[in-house]
């Protein structure tokens, strides 16, 4: 199959229609095979019985429904299990997301190489204030700590290797740097395309003030447990070191002050807590770092690898 399209999605019933009729042109005048995977996540609208109704008209269509919301980070990693095609496309229920772009993106993954290919909504039609702003300086943040130079990490429209989606596990609010995990993966040519943006036609945003947090909270996240996941001890054991020795050097200092001058105070100087402070912390992440390596060391998955190709095997 040429294109596996994955939508996640969540009170979108009345877009539904519209934008499977157009994913459908753009696959028939690109002669195409493809499947279109939306994933219901708990919708409270009959967004699933407009799914239902689609499928019957039209076999390449395929749905996931979950029991409740979960999140779009659970509705992409249950569809990019279920997906089977060359070429894995995400993108937005709203309509803000065009179909069009499909072909140039499927085509700079198969022709140029790229392991994935990030869309860059370059010009928005979203509340500037509210949105726009605050996005732009997420992403400033997400590209100095992860040295992937994208403009638009968040944008739902993006293209990957089908082995990229099998390569990845998304969860919390992950989804937004997905570009992030594949890098950690081991897929490193990350491209971008700028794409169109359109102003919501249906419904309202689903989206609100809470995303920054939690998606800040999952970049500390993500980019703790792909430099680390395997070696806790360098990060712990280090910061440990570093706080046990500051201590030990206070304390070290007090303890000279007191033989010089016996009428020295030593338990009334700052400098005592914040030696028994910086002592007990380090000790701390030292204990953190060797609990973290047993877990580590006795993980089924403390081997697991991505492999690319195997000859002879």
């Amino acid at each position: 199959m040429d294109l596996s399209i994955v939508i996640p999605l969540i009170d979108e019933a009345e877009s539904l229609p519209e934008l499977t009729a157009w994913i459908e042109r753009v696959m028939t005048e690109n002669h195409f095979s493809y499947e279109v995977i939306f994933v219901d996540d708990g919708s409270s609208d009959n967004s699933w019985d407009v799914i239902e109704g689609l499928r019957a008209k039209n076999p390449s269509v395929k749905g996931i429904k979950f029991q409740r919301n979960y999140g779009k980070s659970a509705g992409l990693n249950e569809a990019f299990r279920a997906a089977t095609g060359d070429v894995v496309i995400t993108m937005d229920a709203d309509l803000q997301d065009s179909p069009d772009e499909i072909p140039e993106l499927r085509r700079m993954i198969l022709e140029e190489g790229y392991d994935m290919v990030s869309g860059w909504k370059k010009k928005r039609y979203d509340n500037t204030l509210t949105k726009n702003i605050p996005s732009r300086f997420f992403n400033a943040v997400t590209r100095s700590m992860s040295g992937i130079r994208l403009h638009d990490f968040n944008c739902g429209l993006k293209a990957y290797k089908n082995k990229v989606v099998k390569g990845v596990e998304i969860y919390g609010e992950m989804h937004r740097y997905i570009p992030v995990l594949a890098k950690w993966a081991g897929f490193k040519k990350i491209g971008e395309k700028v794409v169109e943006h359109r102003a919501r036609k249906y419904g309202k945003s689903k989206f609100g003030w809470r995303r920054f947090v939690n998606g800040f909270l999952d970049l500390m996240s993500i980019t703790f447990v792909g430099k680390f996941s395997k070696r806790p001890m360098h990060f712990f054991g280090l910061w440990g070191t570093l706080f046990f020795l500051a201590g030990l050097g206070i304390s070290v200092y007090l303890i000279v002050s007191k033989i010089m001058d016996s009428s020295f105070a030593l338990t009334n100087r700052p400098g005592f807590y914040l030696a028994l402070t910086s002592v007990i912390i380090g000790m701390q992440l030292f204990l953190a770092g060797f609990i973290g390596e047993l877990i580590s060391r006795n993980s089924s998955s403390r081997n697991t690898y991505l492999v690319e190709t195997k000859t002879g095997l």
